[in-house]
């Protein structure tokens, strides 16, 4: 992963600090403790996993992320906004994230609500946000999300249900290229910021 490529993003605060992993359990978890640090320097503030090792889907459920093959990120954002105002945030995450595929390649990915991209009929990016609240005052938002963009490995349990860009369509991709517009999209939504 070219980390130096997408702190060249077209954004003011996501992704221009990158902590880079080649191997973490899980950038949720691991966020959970940056986060705790409401330091200035951590907003925006993204973690890049090349491979997890206990990826966390919905539901408590696992996320595999094969090794230089796919994004596993977490994006870590202190709002000042109202509570209310994150009200169906995850939705709008998958709307952008839709967008973003759509004006990179002309795919119609398709959203499975509130937290899932669908292709072809398979999954294909997951998304995880987690709010932490002291009261009604947000403390800090969590922003994950895995795609597989040219994992050609599925399991048992996974190859009805999971797909990836490379499988759908043949074709290898530059994950930073992706990466790089759904970031770009994400800032457009301002209340996390």
């Amino acid at each position: 992963m070219n980390i130096e490529k997408i702190k060249k993003a077209n954004t003011k605060i996501i992704g221009k600090k990158i902590e880079y992993f080649k191997e973490i359990e899980s950038t949720h978890i691991f966020a959970k403790t940056v986060a705790k640090n409401k330091e200035k320097e951590n907003k925006g503030k993204m973690l890049i996993a090349e491979k997890q090792t206990g990826g966390i889907g919905t539901k408590g459920r696992s996320w595999y992320t094969g090794e230089g093959k796919n994004i596993a990120t977490t994006i870590i954002l202190y709002p000042k906004c109202n509570l209310d105002k994150l009200n169906g945030l995850t939705l709008e995450i998958a709307k952008k994230i839709k967008t973003a595929i759509y004006e990179l390649y002309g795919y119609k990915l398709e959203i499975k609500k509130p937290n899932d991209l669908i292709f072809n009929g398979k999954k294909l990016c997951g998304i995880l946000t987690e709010i932490h609240t002291q009261g009604e005052k947000i403390e800090y938002l969590l922003i994950s999300f895995g795609f597989n963009i040219n994992e050609d490995y599925f399991n048992e349990e996974t190859i009805n249900i999971a797909t990836s860009l490379k499988k759908e369509t043949g074709k290898e991709y530059q994950r930073e290229d992706v990466l790089i517009k759904i970031i770009e999209k994400l800032e457009e939504i301002e209340e996390i910021l």
